[in-house]
This record gives structure tokens, C-alpha cells and sequence, in this order.
């Protein structure tokens, strides 16, 4: 591991030189950014054991936060991105105190309610959101005189917000408070019996988790270049959780790479595009069947096999 990172890296930073096809290195900012996403879903669901479909909602407010701040209030996108991640941090706080004090069911429900009832205000809150037209037109971000304009050079923008955000995520799950997640997620009675208050820690990851996806979806928007309420389609919502379940709920590791390749399947099955989505929803049941705790879990239950033969 401690190889392959740094291999990973530099090949990621040098993709740009490696292939000059806009179309890959269009697929490549998308799925580093909806891989951020899914590693935010993954500390509510994975760590806190929230099943959470308000991140479509944070991935979409987001982006128009962002959007907003550039053409109409005339910031920059760095302060556009930074205000997102600010307006969910403090969104997810006012709907997280009521919200968790809910049974598991009705979390799930709230949670959808509050995605739709976002995807609802972008729609028909037209004097801020322009409706269906949506904010067009979006300007490339720059810094320091230089334009990231096209898809090559934003792929650097992208690159450095997921390297941090990640890396914030990973030190957040394998810290004090990631054990203490895990471990009220998997016996919540018994982690009160330690003298642990389950809703602090909860409402962090969830806090957390908004901010790295607003943040996430506020350049997301930027890359496509206009927002609009389809930025709020549960397209997106079912990739990250596919990312979380495929790759293990729980492991950062495990969703890093399954969002890497959830992202790029479908592309590489567009040779068959009548059967494109049935080919990848196929893949998708195998893979739940052969590794139903995910490549995580998968590697896991291996590596137990492996130790127990050797200790016959």
C-alpha cells in the first residue's frame, strides 16, 4: 500500500500527458469527485450506520451555492466552493439535531423528503435558481493568472480537492472518533454503557459528510459548466451508494477503488450501448452475490481463510 499510493498519484497527476482525448479526462474529473461523494456517504453510512439520501441534497445545494457566488455576487469559485462547504456544514447541523433523534426508518425517509424537497426549490425558486433554465455559463476557475480551462486543466482543480478531501476523510475514519463510530454502529446500547453519547459523534460524520459533498458537488458544477434541478438526479445519489456497497461499507480503502471503477464500467461498455445498463446492472447482482460484504468484506473473509489454514 504504502507503494501504490504514491505510484497511483503520480500517475493521476500525469493523466493529462498520458491520453489528450477530452472525453477520458472528462470521465476522470466526474468520477474523482463523485468517488469524494461516495467516501462522504460512506462516513455517515459505513462508520455512523445512517442510511443517508440527503447527500444528493448537499451535492446539489452545493453546487447552486457555488454557482451563485460567481455570477451573482461576483466571488471567485475558490470562495464559491468554500461557501458550500459553510451553507451544508450549517444545513446539515439544522436538520441533523431533529433528524437523529429519529428512529433508524424514519431517518431514511426524512432524509429522501429533505433530497426531494431541495430538488423541489431549485425547480421553483426561479428569482435565485432560474428554474429549469438553471445557471448557465459558468466561467473556468483561475488562480494566480492561470485559466483551468478544459477539461485537462481542470482535472488538476479536481484532483487537488479530492486528494484533500480524502485525506481529511481518512484521517477522520481512522481516528478516535472513526472507532467510536464504528463501534456505536455496530452496538449502540453497549457504547452508552461506556459512557458514549452516540448523537455528537453521529451528527459529526453527518456535518462532515455534508460539507466534503456540497464542497464536491460546488465543482462538480463548475466542470459541467451550468446547473441546473437535474444536478439533483437520484443518478447520482445511486452511484454513490452503489460505490459505498460495492466497495465495503466502512472501509476507505475498499470504496477508494470501487469508485474508480464504478465510474469507469459504464463508459467502457458503451461498445454495447442496447446493452450497456443491463451488462453493468448484471455485473452489479454477480458482484453483491460473490462478495455480499463488498471487495472489502470480500478480501477480508480471504485473508481469515488464509490464517486459519495456516493455523491447522
Amino acid at each position: 500500500m504504502r507503494l501504490a499510493l504514491p505510484v497511483a498519484l503520480v500517475l493521476l497527476v500525469a493523466l493529462p500527458w498520458l491520453t489528450a482525448s477530452t472525453y477520458i479526462m472528462g470521465i476522470a474529473v466526474s468520477g474523482v469527485l463523485m468517488t469524494v461523494a461516495a467516501a462522504a456517504l460512506n462516513l455517515v453510512y459505513g462508520f455512523a450506520g445512517l442510511l443517508s439520501f440527503a447527500a444528493i441534497g448537499f451535492w446539489g445545494v452545493g453546487a447552486y451555492c457555488a454557482a451563485i457566488t460567481v455570477m451573482d455576487w461576483g466571488g471567485s469559485f475558490w470562495s464559491g466552493v468554500a461557501l458550500a462547504g459553510l451553507v451544508n456544514g450549517v444545513l446539515a447541523l439544522a436538520i441533523g439535531v431533529p433528524m437523529l433523534r429519529t428512529r433508524r426508518h424514519a431517518f431514511v425517509v426524512v432524509s429522501i423528503t429533505f433530497a426531494l424537497l431541495c430538488a423541489l426549490v431549485s425547480r421553483d425558486w426561479t428569482a435565485v435558481t432560474r428554474g429549469p433554465m438553471g445557471i448557465p455559463g459558468l466561467p473556468a476557475p483561475s488562480a494566480f493568472g492561470y485559466v483551468f480551462a478544459g477539461s485537462a486543466r481542470f482535472w488538476f482543480v479536481a484532483l487537488g480537492f479530492s486528494v484533500l478531501a480524502l485525506a481529511l476523510l481518512h484521517a477522520l475514519g481512522t481516528s478516535r472518533i472513526g472507532l467510536v463510530l464504528k463501534a456505536i454502529k455496530q452496538n449502540e446500547p453497549l457504547a452508552q454503557s461506556q459512557g458514549i453519547s452516540p448523537l455528537p459523534y453521529k451528527l459529526l460524520a453527518f456535518v462532515v459528510g455534508a460539507v466534503v459533498t456540497g464542497m464536491a458537488g460546488g465543482v462538480m458544477a463548475f466542470h459541467l459548466g451550468v446547473v441546473d434541478p437535474l444536478i439533483f438526479d437520484f443518478y447520482y445519489m445511486q452511484t454513490f451508494l452503489i460505490i459505498v456497497i460495492i466497495g465495503g461499507a466502512g472501509s476507505f480503502w475498499g470504496v477508494l477503488a470501487a469508485g474508480l471503477a464504478m465510474v469507469v464500467l459504464p463508459e467502457a461498455l458503451r461498445a454495447s450501448n442496447d446493452l450497456r445498463m443491463v451488462i453493468y446492472g448484471g455485473v452489479l447482482v454477480v458482484a453483491m452475490l460473490a462478495m455480499p460484504r463488498g471487495v472489502a468484506g470480500w478480501l477480508e473473509d480471504r485473508r481469515v481463510a488464509v490464517l486459519r489454514a495456516k493455523l491447522r
